[in-house]
């Protein structure tokens, strides 16, 4: 049954229009700033001269990239998080340490620092080592709109593999807890009478265990995709084309500040709304399964 409004909800309403309001008077009157939102446009779509076709601008190109960083940094998140998840649950004492040590170390560690670190590391050392500008060359030869459209351009290759790493390491800590807290939260009878029917230990995780904790973790998993898009812009500073850094570029260039970090805002919490009401319908509908 839904709530219906009452009369603090309305105060909060009028609250918070009256800050926005208040914001805006301070950036249109007090401190004399002069809008120039006619500029935003040309940054998002424009017409190709030659072909006279809709192209995407830089702000646009930077949210797709941000889109193709999260993706790609949830699935690895996702599969490191499962392993690290199952890992902290195992009866081996050094499997639960080197999970727990991990999860810990990740989790208590600036996310910038991560970026940094794993970046000059990454690039460095492995990717010269794996040849992957080299393979990321080839690929994208034989198909480059399908290279681009999935990764990036080769040029940056580099940076993107570091970005999507980086992201799958931080979020595979919190992923690995909601692994772990998933399959923890299955009663144990449950593990008692697959037990009793004669099946091992993988054939009770795979058959009656999980499916049962995939159902309870879907709906946090999906939040920890929005909060991958939320923290790809750290990346940013490794010169990633992604929203944030795009926006960076265009506001250098143009010298146009609020509108251009206004537009980014804008973009993001559209996205993560969108998500976030995906997130609650399939909240929704996994509760009407429920026993």
């Amino acid at each position: 049954m839904q709530r219906k409004l009452g009369i603090l909800d309305y105060i909060t309403c009028l609250g918070i229009l009256a800050l926005f309001g208040f914001i805006l008077f301070r950036l249109g009157y007090s401190l004399n700033y002069k809008w120039n939102w006619s500029i935003i446009p040309t940054y998002l779509v424009n017409v190709d001269p030659q072909t006279r076709a809709w192209t995407s601008g830089v702000l646009l190109q930077g949210l797709f990239t941000t889109i193709k960083l999260s993706i790609w940094g949830t699935l690895l998140a996702a599969l490191l998080g499962s392993i690290v998840g199952l890992l902290s649950i195992s009866r081996k004492l050094f499997r639960r340490l080197c999970a727990k040590t991990y999860v810990e170390s990740i989790r208590n560690i600036p996310a910038l620092v991560l970026v940094f670190l794993f970046y000059y590391f990454v690039s460095d050392q492995i990717m010269p080592f794996l040849h992957i500008d080299e393979i990321s060359c080839s690929l994208s030869t034989k198909n480059d709109s399908l290279f681009v459209l999935l990764f990036s351009k080769p040029e940056t290759i580099r940076q993107f593999l570091s970005g999507v790493i980086t992201l799958g390491l931080f979020q595979g800590a919190y992923i690995a807890e909601i692994v772990r807290g998933g399959i923890q939260a299955i009663d144990k009878g449950q593990w008692e009478s697959s037990s009793a029917v004669g099946l091992n230990k993988w054939q009770q995780m795979r058959l009656v265990i999980l499916p049962q904790a995939i159902r309870n973790m879907l709906p946090p998993l999906a939040n920890e995709f929005i909060n991958t898009i939320k923290y790809s812009s750290i990346v940013s500073v490794i010169s990633i084309q992604e929203l944030t850094f795009q926006g960076m570029q265009v506001m250098a260039s143009t010298q146009v500040t609020i509108e251009v970090w206004l537009t980014i805002t804008a973009m993001y919490l559209i996205l993560c709304l969108l998500l976030s009401y995906c997130v609650n319908m399939l909240e929704y509908r996994l509760s009407r399964y429920k026993p």
